[in-house]
């Protein structure tokens, strides 16, 4: 059985960055002829009309030639009743489960339960995986073994959500737990029966800290797990430091990084390091309006720390210093930068 896994797609309208993600998703599964897409929570961003989206969602669901699995995630667990009718080949899963030939697949979604009570429920599980099947489970939470920063979770408040660890897994007759919560990259662990513990990432930007290309998981039930890009919204990070003794033009540089963004990319754009307003002839305004320029319709977010040291380069003790370092038998360019920009931070401390 081929399986795809997503997660957190966050939907609040049917003409966004959001929705075209799911229709991407959507188009990935036909194209590599799925079985299943497994939706691991959080379809519906919080306090969504989940209502007036269904019938869209109805009609992207329908005709795909393959199943639709979703759980409900910490964001839209109030959203999905039993009542909800998402079209035929959709299924809002639960602790029961289904089977696809000799694969069986179980949900377990968000629950704002953790320690004991959590454990407790995830062993309840023993009862219906077994060895007899190849065992998927879907869930909605937040690995403990792992590092994260609050914001690789998208736009939580404070506190856990469902937390886990790898260990509470490990009795069960898994073969994979595929995960959502997690939104700013495709990761996988392994547990210690053989099987695959895996976050997804969001198939969108959600927010700005989710940068890169998005994934999904994309995987034949009993190989491993699989990550395939998506041409869908999201942000990507460059940081550009300028160098004053190399004969280069900002604006060139930062036109050469548009060249290769990805059209589906906005930029956060960060401008560092030292440039040389005399040689360039261009003050440290027109270097931030002209980049401006460069980049309209294209960056998300700017930030400009570069400082203009012309002075600083004409000075008769820079100049002194730096021919007394470069007589000195230091020949790696980075040790002549490192001594360079130690004395520019002590000259500008110095106000020389």
């Amino acid at each position: 059985m081929k399986l795809l896994h997503t997660a957190d797609i966050h939907l609040r309208e049917d003409q966004d960055e959001r929705w075209e993600a799911l229709l991407k998703v959507i188009e990935v599964g036909k194209h590599n002829h799925i079985d299943v897409l497994a939706i691991c929570g959080d379809l519906f961003d919080g306090g969504v009309d989940a209502e007036s989206l269904r019938p869209q969602i109805r009609e992207v669901f329908s005709s795909t030639g393959f199943k639709v699995l979703i759980i409900p995630g910490n964001h839209d667990r109030q959203v999905f009743k039993a009542s909800m009718y998402f079209g035929e080949d959709v299924l809002i899963l639960g602790d029961t489960p289904v089977e696809y030939g000799d694969v069986r697949v179980i949900g377990l979604p968000f629950e704002p339960i953790h320690g004991e009570q959590l454990l407790k429920r995830i062993r309840e599980l023993e009862a219906v995986l077994t060895p007899d099947k190849k065992n998927v489970l879907l869930c909605h939470g937040e690995l403990l073994d792992a590092f994260f920063s609050r914001t690789d979770f998208g736009p939580e408040g404070e506190g856990r959500y469902m937390p886990f660890k790898l260990s509470y897994f490990e009795q069960l007759e898994v073969g994979y737990v595929l995960a959502g919560h997690f939104h700013s990259k495709f990761d996988v662990w392994r547990l210690k029966n053989g099987g695959y513990f895996v976050y997804s990432g969001s198939p969108v930007s959600i927010t700005k800290a989710e940068t890169g290309q998005r994934k999904v998981n994309l995987f034949e039930v009993g190989d491993p797990p699989g990550q395939v890009l998506l041409d869908t919204f999201h942000f990507h990070e460059v940081s550009l430091e300028l160098d004053p003794f190399k004969d280069e033009d900002p604006i060139q540089l930062v036109q050469a990084y548009l060249k290769r963004l990805h059209p589906k990319a906005a930029l956060i754009l960060t401008v560092k390091g030292y440039v040389n307003s005399e040689q360039l002839k261009m003050t440290e305004p027109d270097i931030v309006a002209r980049i401006k320029e460069t980049t309209t319709g294209k960056c998300a977010e700017e930030s400009y720390e570069f400082k203009d040291i012309s002075g600083i380069l004409e000075n008769d003790l820079f100049k002194s210093f730096t021919c007394e370092a470069e007589e000195s038998g230091y020949t790696a360019a980075e040790d002549i930068k490192g001594l360079r920009d130690i004395t520019i931070r002590a000259m500008m401390r110095a106000g020389l």
